[in-house]
């Protein structure tokens, strides 16, 4: 993938994606990751791509000041669990464990903190996503097929045709109700693949103050985004 450069102090590096179906120059900043990409036609010369980032430096930057730096995990430093902070303590043991208000890990390697508390999320992220999707596919008379965890960038949840979720395991990190909310929209892609009224009627039926998660998210999910969990 080629790359431009928005110029000043730092340059910023740009994806360039040439697209047969774009009509226009479309720039686009990650709220979750901070990157930033220029989709453009075909046939648009990459002297035009570069004089229309130039134009467009100060929008970056400002876009840009308002995605949270990366957090890289470290003995001492904190993550968010359920929504709160953890105080992560090498104080022994073999894996990561959850304790009140900290995480604990062994006192070796301090280079795989992020690692071993991404194993631990991971098999927490399961067990609670597992059940909230059990109990709402209960509700509404349906059955999933098959649940797996992934770690995307994009959205926080999917339901296959065939019945099978996909969560973000970062959702962990999230105040358990945000959770639940993503649990029960995707269980409710098992009655509604769309997002009609209908769907939504089931989303409410599950869960009433789904407005007030799906809000939570749309401000709060560059947060989660914000670990890293590799160097």
């Amino acid at each position: 993938m080629k790359h431009l450069i928005v110029p000043g102090a730092p340059p910023i590096e740009v994806k360039l994606r040439v697209s047969a179906r774009a009509k226009r120059l479309s720039l686009r900043v990650s709220q979750l990751d901070g990157s930033v990409s220029l989709t453009l036609p075909r046939r648009v010369p990459i002297r035009e791509a570069q004089a229309f980032l130039n134009e467009r430096a100060t929008w970056v930057r400002k876009h840009l000041a308002t995605t949270p730096a990366p957090v890289r995990l470290r003995p001492g430093g904190e993550v968010l669990f359920a929504g709160r902070p953890h105080i992560l303590v090498a104080s022994g043991g073999r894996a990561a464990r959850l304790g009140d208000g900290v995480i604990t890990l062994p006192l070796d390697a301090p280079d795989k903190t992020g690692a071993r508390v991404a194993a631990l999320f991971k098999t927490l992220a399961r067990d609670r996503l597992f059940e909230a999707s059990q109990r709402y596919a209960a509700a509404l008379g349906r059955e999933f097929t098959g649940l797996t965890l992934r770690d995307t960038r994009s959205r926080w949840g999917s339901c296959s045709p065939e019945g099978r979720l996909m969560y973000s395991w970062r959702l962990i990190m999230a105040p358990p109700a945000i959770l639940k909310y993503v649990a029960a929209h995707e269980v409710a892609h098992l009655v509604e693949m769309n997002h009609s009224p209908a769907f939504w009627a089931h989303v409410g039926r599950l869960m009433p103050e789904y407005k007030t998660h799906r809000q939570w998210l749309r401000k709060n999910g560059a947060i989660l985004h914000a670990y890293r969990f590799r160097d």
